[in-house]
């Protein structure tokens, strides 16, 4: 058994570095015994025969465009796998692509996937850049990461990934940060937010695992590593003044 996963327009959408989610969740795969590779899909051609998951990260506003034309290429594969419970992990722009649209200042839009409700709309204080704390919906996580948007997201407000604790997240006084469709997760945390967070991405190959009709158990390295991921999750809660106990 070997699991699949694949970052989507890499070359594009990796600037903050949260296309390195895939790898990720494929080395704390191999740290609990179940061979993992990412295949980099820059077009429909790359796309390998199976899929287990799928990591979208952050791009620039000026590659907005050209990264929505190469992601309509693999419009019905992103539908087909949302439907069928393959983990999608989709960060920043990547996010934003998969909404209804983006709107820009100027009254321009960019017609999304529709993967996700929702949209991008220009945040009237311009852009944030802030620690961003958020207790996840239905675990009462702790999720920890940085965000880094010009944009507030609005039409999303019955499946958020959680309640922001602190930072701006979704904006417009929503409270919320992010959203959450099935196994589809729209995020602002960049971090990259799994390897901040390795309980999220323990959730995520565990849904892998139980559709593979596998075992997925976190390795012992995995929890050495997890100590490191705690300590500074603990140092970044407390520059954002959020003074409980990492959950």
């Amino acid at each position: 058994m070997t699991f699949t996963i694949i970052t989507l327009v890499p070359s594009l959408q990796n600037t903050n570095g949260d296309a390195e989610n895939a790898a990720v969740l494929a080395r704390r795969a191999a740290w609990a015994g179940i061979d993992a590779r990412v295949v980099a899909v820059e077009a429909r051609a790359d796309l390998p025969d199976r899929v287990d998951a799928v990591v979208l990260g952050s791009g620039s506003d000026a590659s907005l465009e050209r990264s929505r034309d190469l992601l309509l290429e693999l419009h019905d594969e992103l539908r087909r796998w949302g439907t069928e419970g393959v983990p999608i992990l989709a960060v920043g722009t990547g996010w934003e692509l998969l909404s209804w649209g983006i709107e820009h200042p100027d009254g321009s839009s960019i017609e999304g996937l529709g993967i996700l409700p929702g949209r991008a709309v220009p945040r009237p204080g311009g852009r944030v850049t802030d620690d961003l704390v958020v207790t996840e919906l239905g675990t009462g996580r702790t999720l920890v990461g940085f965000e880094n948007h010009a944009r507030d997201y609005v039409g999303a407000e019955a499946s958020p990934l959680g309640r922001v604790r602190a930072g701006h997240g979704n904006g417009r006084g929503s409270g919320q940060e992010g959203v959450v469709m099935g196994e589809v997760i729209g995020t602002h945390l960049h971090g990259p937010v799994l390897a901040k967070n390795p309980e999220l991405a323990d959730r995520i190959l565990a849904t892998m695992a139980e559709r593979a009709g596998v075992a997925y158990e976190a390795g012992e390295r995995a929890r050495v590593v997890d100590g490191y991921a705690d300590v500074a999750r603990r140092a970044q809660l407390t520059a954002a003044g959020v003074q409980d106990a990492v959950a």
